[in-house]
């Protein structure tokens, strides 16, 4: 299957996605927002939209909306500090709405599906050039920011009380989920990208006993199963996407039986 451009790409795609991704998933999991991928992936259906109307390359419309819906869940949140869960409702109601109406101008009606289970074999040159970028920038990102986010994953107060720079991160992790979410969105599908930053995540916390055992094995797991998904969609002629997810769950359904 490595003879051919388009599965060395997804290959490629796939595994940087792969490595960015549990890192995001992780900090979502312990600060018990996991469905805030759901909602921006959601969302990002908009800015595919609104990228195939003004005839620019949905992947960059995907990530600003996607940004400003980041933004816009992190300032519901403070709103409703009780109830700070509606504000991932809110945003993904928008996002869904916004996008209804804006496929209904765009003639490209087959690039706007594409989104929805993703298409990882059909990535282009420009494509390919903007997630290898977005990675390193997210994973540098999180490198150097990785004591900031352990603190800011487990107790957001006590991170503000020792001086950590809680609003900064709080806008930086914004920004990175954003990023994530959207060049995911292309590769695996936007309706079930939230289950691959949440899945690899879960399949690590069955073994790991501290968040750096965590984060590992959740990229390893990630990558796992990036790479038996591909394998198996290319030479069973099934859909990318949900290949990956699938064996992601029955990986973790496995491991709930072998390790109670």
């Amino acid at each position: 299957m490595f003879e051919y451009e388009f599965m060395r790409r997804a290959f490629i795609v796939g595994i940087l996605l792969a490595m960015i991704i549990p890192c995001i998933g992780t900090v979502i999991v312990l600060k018990r927002l996991s469905m805030i991928g759901d909602a921006l992936s959601h969302t990002s259906l908009a800015g595919v939209a609104m990228g195939l109307i003004l005839g620019i390359n949905p992947i960059v419309g995907a990530i600003i909306i996607t940004v400003f819906s980041g933004f816009g869940i992190d300032f519901i949140r403070k709103k409703f500090p009780q109830y700070s869960e509606i504000s991932i409702a809110i945003v993904m109601s928008a996002g869904i709405g916004l996008a209804g109406v804006l496929s209904g101008f765009s003639s490209n009606s087959s690039g706007f599906s594409s989104f929805l289970f993703g298409s990882i074999v059909a990535i282009t040159d420009f494509e390919l050039c903007l997630v290898v970028l977005l990675s390193v920038f997210v994973m540098i990102s999180y490198i150097l920011l990785y004591k900031e986010l352990l603190y800011f994953s487990f107790d957001e107060v006590g991170a503000r009380l020792i001086g950590i720079p809680v609003r900064f991160v709080n806008v930086i992790f914004t920004i990175l989920t954003a990023l994530t979410v959207s060049i995911a969105a292309r590769a695996v599908g936007a309706l079930i990208v939230s289950s691959l930053m949440v899945i690899p995540v879960a399949c690590s916390m069955r073994f790991s006993k501290s968040y750096k055992m965590t984060v590992l094995l959740a990229i390893i797991f990630a990558v796992s199963f990036t790479i038996i998904g591909l394998t198996l969609s290319y030479y069973l002629g099934l859909k990318p996407g949900g290949t990956i997810v699938l064996t992601g769950v029955i990986t973790l359904i496995i491991s709930m039986a072998l390790k109670k």
